[in-house]
This record gives C-alpha cells, sequence and structure tokens, in this order.
C-alpha cells in the first residue's frame, strides 16, 4: 500500500498528457461530427446511424477485442491505435475538401473511430496497473487524474471547440482531432515498456475471449463491479433520451438553460473525480462505491421532483460527483486484483455490458415518456439505481474488496504474479 504522497513514476505524466490531447479531440469530434451530418441530411434515422456506428465495435468486438489486447503488447497497442485514428480522419477531411462528405462516409469513419478507441482504451486500462506496480492506493490518484483531465478536456473544452472549429469549416474540426490523436500517438510510443504476462497455453482467441467473461461472472466482486455500470447505463441513456424534453417542458428553459445543465453536471464530475481517493480511505473502497451509487439514484430522484431549473442544476451535480468518484473507485479496484493476463478481458468485457445495456435505456426513456409523461423515466431510472445499490451492496462491499486486495498482492519478496489464477484461487468469489 503506497502513501498519498509517493511519487507517480515518469512515463505517467506522459500517459496523463496523451489521454488529455486525446480526449480534447474527442470533445471536438463529438460536437462537430452529428453537426456535419446535419448539414448533409435532415433524416433522423440517417443522423441515428451516425451516432450507433461509434457504439458497434464494443458490441460486436469487445470480447475479442480485450483478448488480443492481452496477446499484444498494450504500449505498442496503444500508439498503434491512435495514429491508425490519425490517419483515418485524413479521409473524411480530404471528402470535405472536396466536398464529397457523405452520410455512410461519417457512418464509417464514426465505426472505426469506435474500434480504435475499443482497442486504445482496454489497452491504456491494462498498462495503467502494470505502469504503477498495480498499487491500490496509486491506481486511485492515477485514476482520480486521468478522470479529471478527461472530464475537462472532453467535456468542457472539446465541444465548445468543436462548434466554433466547425464554422472555418467541415474539415476544421476533424483536423484537429487527427491531430490530438498524433500527438498521443507520439507520447505513448514514448512511454517505458512494461513486461509482458506470462504466456498461456496456446487457445483459439474465442476460447480465450470466454475464459475473460467467464472469470468476470464466476467472481461476484467483479460481477457487481460490471453490473452498476450496465444497469446504470440503461438508466443514465434512459434519463439522457429525455432531458432536453424536461428541461423544455417541465423546466421551461431554452438551449442555453440546457447547456448550462450539462455544465453542471459535468462539474459535479469534476468534484466527484477528485475526492474519490478521500472517500475511498475514509469509508473503504466497497462502501464507498455503494454510497456513490445511492448518491446517483437519489438525485436522479431530486431531478424528477425538481421544480425550477436551480433545483435541477443541483441534482445533476450530484449525480455527476457520484458517477465522477465511481468511475474512478471502480477502475481501480478491478485494476488492482484482476491478474495482468486477463487484464484487457475483464476491461472489455465489463465496458461491453454497459455498452450493451444502452439502445435498452434509450428505449425504456423514450416508451416511458411517451406512454405515461416525461418524468416517468425520471422516477423509472431512480429506481433501477437504488434497487442495483442494493444488490450490489454485499457482492462489493468493503470485506470482500479487502480480501481480494490482499489476495490479489505479491508475497514479500515475490515477483507480481501474472500466472493463470482461477477466480476461486483468490478466495473472494462465489458461484452465481
Amino acid at each position: 500500500m503506497t502513501t498519498g504522497t509517493q511519487k507517480f513514476p515518469t512515463g505517467f505524466g506522459r500517459l496523463w498528457t496523451a489521454q488529455t490531447v486525446s480526449s480534447l479531440g474527442d470533445g471536438v469530434t463529438h460536437a462537430a461530427l452529428p453537426l456535419i451530418a446535419l448539414t448533409l441530411t435532415r433524416d433522423p434515422m440517417a443522423l441515428a446511424v451516425v451516432t450507433a456506428a461509434g457504439t458497434l465495435p464494443w458490441l460486436l468486438f469487445g470480447l475479442i477485442g480485450g483478448a488480443l489486447v492481452d496477446r499484444w503488447d498494450r504500449r505498442r497497442t496503444m500508439w498503434i491505435a491512435d495514429a491508425a485514428r490519425a490517419v483515418l480522419l485524413a479521409i473524411p477531411v480530404a471528402a470535405a475538401a472536396l466536398d464529397v462528405l457523405s452520410i455512410p462516409l461519417l457512418g464509417a469513419v464514426a465505426f472505426l473511430l469506435g474500434l480504435g478507441g475499443l482497442f486504445f482504451d482496454t489497452a491504456a486500462t491494462a498498462y495503467l496497473p502494470d505502469l504503477l506496480g498495480r498499487d491500490p492506493a496509486l491506481l486511485e490518484r492515477a485514476n482520480s487524474r486521468l478522470r479529471g483531465a478527461q472530464t475537462a478536456a472532453s467535456g468542457f473544452a472539446g465541444p465548445p471547440a468543436g462548434s466554433a472549429l466547425l464554422a472555418l469549416g467541415r474539415a476544421v474540426p476533424l483536423l484537429a482531432d487527427a491531430v490530438s490523436f498524433a500527438v498521443s500517438a507520439l507520447l505513448v510510443r514514448s512511454l517505458p515498456s512494461t513486461p509482458r504476462p506470462v504466456p498461456q497455453a496456446r487457445e483459439s482467441l474465442l476460447r480465450q475471449a470466454r475464459a475473460g467473461a467467464s472469470y468476470v461472472f464466476r467472481d461476484r466482486l467483479l460481477l457487481g463491479l460490471a453490473l452498476r455500470p450496465a444497469v446504470g447505463n440503461i438508466a443514465f441513456i434512459a434519463v439522457e433520451t429525455v432531458l432536453a424534453l424536461f428541461a423544455h417542458d417541465r423546466l421551461g428553459i431554452g438551449a442555453l438553460g440546457f447547456g448550462l445543465l450539462l455544465t453542471a453536471e459535468a462539474t459535479g464530475g469534476l468534484l466527484g473525480a477528485g475526492i474519490a481517493s478521500f472517500l475511498g480511505r475514509r469509508l473503504g473502497t466497497g462502501t464507498a462505491l455503494t454510497c456513490t451509487a445511492a448518491v446517483e439514484g437519489l438525485a436522479v430522484l431530486g431531478l424528477a421532483t425538481a421544480g425550477n431549473p436551480y433545483a435541477a442544476g443541483l441534482a445533476l451535480a450530484v449525480c455527476g460527483a457520484g458517477m465522477g468518484a465511481t468511475m474512478v473507485l471502480a477502475p481501480s479496484l478491478r485494476q488492482a486484483i484482476v491478474p495482468a493476463h486477463l487484464m484487457g478481458r475483464v476491461a472489455s468485457t465489463s465496458r461491453m455490458l454497459a455498452m450493451c445495456a444502452a439502445p435498452f435505456g434509450a428505449f425504456l426513456g423514450g416508451w416511458l415518456a411517451t406512454a405515461y409523461d416525461v418524468r416517468t423515466p425520471l422516477y423509472a431510472a431512480s429506481g433501477l439505481l437504488l434497487a442495483m445499490t442494493a444488490i450490489t451492496a454485499n457482492m462489493t462491499g468493503n470485506r470482500r474488496v479487502e480480501a481480494a486486495l490482499r489476495a490479489a498482492a505479491p508475497a514479500p519478496g515475490t515477483p507480481d504474479d501474472t500466472e493463470s489464477l482461477d477466480p476461486a484461487r483468490r478466495g473472494v468469489s462465489e458461484t452465481v
């Protein structure tokens, strides 16, 4: 266990800078891509295709991608993924300059960018614990900084920059994102190498992917950590689906006020990421995760009952704080307890579950708002979040977390264990 004053290794600064620069570019594209699509068509289904294309890689290749990352060198995977995305963006930049941009092309680009993101994000998740020696306290501090920078870059700076750059031409924001990927690739390439996991018996890629998913479902702690973002995505996407309508019809605010509501949520997210380590130390990671999940559910309930924009903004800020803290504590814990050779598959399995849940949330929000009223999806989301909190409280409790950390810690004088570990050997899992 580290102290709060232990310094990060030199390479962490470069990784933090690379991910911050890349997140800024992502924020630019996130705002600009739908607006670029809007210049080509007013068909809602065509616009939805562009938006959905970016999530498809996680649904189609999430498990396989994790298995590949566990076979490959993580640092090389990251910089090649970012370099490939930089080159890829040259295609729509050229198409925009030649005035041959189209919805199918944008959809294909969004899909391939998402595929690159799958490999980069999974490899980065697996690389960080190796860089930091798999130390739980250091991982929490690192993820807090990474999450805070990501929120600031992609949530605050990127979207307005994307809108502003779009005014200079359709190709400009895409070119800016390409530059961000290139800078990130150069920084990541300069990172130190980390030991590769001990090679396993040669198995098919599909068998290795299934082994990673099985590892998550057989371990109650990892399953609890995976269920929260999966159920949470159903709830939060249900809210997001009707939030603009709720703000207009129930709160009486326009586009500017709606933007301020989202800013309040992002501000809360920054605060939550900043205090996550403190909460983990004071309450224990397991209790802290239960508390942040309960805070999210109660905050969404507060949003549903809000009668004015100020109360709604406060509720969203509190919800964002809970989400920000959760997104630091949960990945840090997972990185500390999962064997190195399984880290990519476990991370991608958890992410895929969350991504697969998102469409159900969109359908739920739209259906409840149509069948009842615009507040109903918010009440339903709150109920889902609170029920999920109760169900997973024991699965991710302090005692189970502490047992997992003790089991994962290498014995004094021995190297970090990269050999195959069955969940039962860690003494913290139960078959579910």
